[in-house]
């Protein structure tokens, strides 16, 4: 039997959210954003979950969400990175008995169980896939000064999502490359799926996510989470009352 751990990040500041409070600790309905993350993926089959909080906040993480919301699968917890890419290091190499890894941000309180459920199958076949949706807008690629340069096909274009799933020993391959080249050239990346890419030279599939599973970022994408949340309650809800 594989081992399949998430590795859940909890590590970011939130600046763009204006507020005092990082944005995965903001309440939705009564309970912290990151609650809905961690439940999404203790009520899979994922194995065990690795958490990264921000630097000094272990000790909350463990006794106000973990503890209290009885998040069972989480088997460590343990300090982020300055970067998003640092704490997705740090928890790879916490996961290091896993087979495989779903890396997940906990600002997306909307991953659905049938979502990872369906990573967790196409990672096992394909070693690395990432969730993403079709973009519905027309995208422009502009230069520095304003201008549109190109307008890329609309049809070939998806919007990455996490989590991204990776077989163990090679996105952490992939990563200790992309440490050894930062330390030299100072090269970034912006997720997962880029670091695989560029340094093993293997691809990626993108399967489909869910137009739901977004990232709070902005004080614009709370108001949203909450619209999004009282409908799934509300969807949740009426299809109890049906089953009774």
């Amino acid at each position: 039997m594989s081992k399949v751990t998430a590795i859940i990040l909890a590590a970011g500041q939130g600046i763009r959210m204006n507020s005092e409070v990082s944005k995965q600790f903001l309440m939705l309905e009564g309970k912290p954003v990151l609650f809905y993350a961690l439940k999404a993926f203790e009520d899979s089959s994922v194995d065990e979950i690795v958490l990264v909080a921000g630097k000094g906040q272990i000790e909350y993480c463990k006794k106000n969400i973990v503890d209290f919301y009885q998040i069972r699968k989480v088997a460590r917890i343990v300090e982020g990175g300055e970067e998003r890419f640092d704490s997705v290091q740090i928890g790879i190499l916490a996961a290091e008995s896993a087979d495989y890894v779903l890396v997940h941000d906990g600002a997306r309180p909307f991953v659905s169980k049938d979502l990872i459920e369906n990573a967790i199958e196409q990672v096992k076949i394909v070693k690395a896939c990432i969730v993403g949706v079709p973009v519905k807008d027309t995208i422009k690629v502009v230069d520095e000064e304003g201008f549109i340069r190109v307008t890329p096909d609309r049809n070939s274009l998806w919007a990455a999502q996490t989590p991204q799933n990776f077989e163990y020993n090679a996105i952490k391959n992939a990563y200790r490359m992309f440490f050894e080249d930062r330390n030299i050239t100072g090269v970034s990346a912006t997720d997962d799926a880029m670091i695989y890419e560029t340094y093993l030279k293997l691809p990626v599939k993108m399967i489909m996510g869910d137009y739901n599973n977004l990232k709070l970022t902005t004080p614009e994408d709370l108001l949203l989470a909450e619209e999004i949340l009282k409908r799934i309650l509300f969807e949740k809800n009426k299809k109890e009352e049906q089953f009774f």
